[in-house]
């Protein structure tokens, strides 16, 4: 996909990956639309993009819910047009280990994953239409491999992989394309949430993803995703070692099950 002249939609830009994808895009000629609950955040990128000679807007909401969903492709069509690339970046951590509250598992499954499937039931039929338009789903690493001390986030990037699987196998014949953000440890304010954490188990996931590999910076991420997009590749693994580690998993799942768990053993 020609980035530059379209419309780009962009979750969780308050900061972190979220606030670099918007930046990249922006750079790439796409005209920005930035959502965030922090409403600080939102126009710290807006004003980080507009400051460059970028266009962007800001929205402040919950792109979990339908509402917030229409709310940012309203807002893109209302400032620029209509939406070409939407990113669904906002993701939570979640509870430490199978959590205590039911409610915290609605609120990770909202996030991590039916935002994804909202906005593509917003998106799809007039991407369908006009036979073009682009999906950015940022999962993990953890949606290929797994992570350590959190369920609801494992799970529910696991779901989001095969969610943006079904998108491509579905509509990839109709000019839509997918991509799939994989990385593992990143420089983000999540990360550091974890790591800080007075909850034990929360502080062991943090560790698992600190040391299993490089703690890149979100820029790196964000160069490699404009460049997936444009190039319409589905797979982004800015950390290139996750596909050997994956490899392996397919391989013999039962030794890696039983390495995951001495990992886990020597982190506790």
């Amino acid at each position: 996909m020609q980035i530059e002249g379209t419309v780009a939609v962009v979750t969780g830009a308050g900061s972190g990956i979220g606030r670099e994808l918007s930046v990249a895009f922006a750079a790439a000629g796409a005209s920005v639309v930035a959502g965030d609950l922090a409403a600080d955040g939102v126009r710290d990128t807006v004003d980080q993009i507009t400051a460059a000679g970028g266009s962007a807007v800001g929205v402040v909401g919950d792109a979990a819910s339908v509402d917030g969903v229409a709310a940012l492709i309203d807002r893109a069509a209302d400032a620029f047009g209509p939406v070409d690339v939407f990113v669904a970046n906002a993701g939570i951590m979640g509870p430490p280990g199978l959590g205590d509250d039911e409610s915290a598992w609605d609120t990770v499954l909202d996030v991590n994953l039916r935002a994804h499937v909202r906005a593509a039931k917003a998106l799809m039929p007039g991407w369908v239409a006009r036979g073009e338009g682009h999906f950015v789903s940022v999962a993990s690493a953890a949606g290929l491999l797994t992570q350590l001390g959190a369920a609801g986030y494992s799970v529910t990037k696991h779901a989001a992989v095969g969610f943006a699987e079904w998108l491509s196998v579905t509509y990839g014949d109709s000019g839509i394309g997918v991509s799939c953000v994989c990385p593992m440890g990143v420089d983000t304010p999540l990360l550091g949430g974890i790591r800080d954490s007075p909850d034990p188990v929360a502080r062991m996931a943090g560790a698992a993803v600190a040391t299993a590999g490089e703690v890149i910076g979100p820029d790196r991420v964000a160069a490699m995703t404009v460049d997936a997009v444009r190039d319409g590749r589905f797979l982004v693994l800015p950390h290139p070692a996750v596909l050997d580690m994956y490899r392996r998993k397919g391989d013999d799942y039962e030794r890696w099950l039983a390495g995951m768990r001495r990992y886990q053993g020597t982190l506790s």
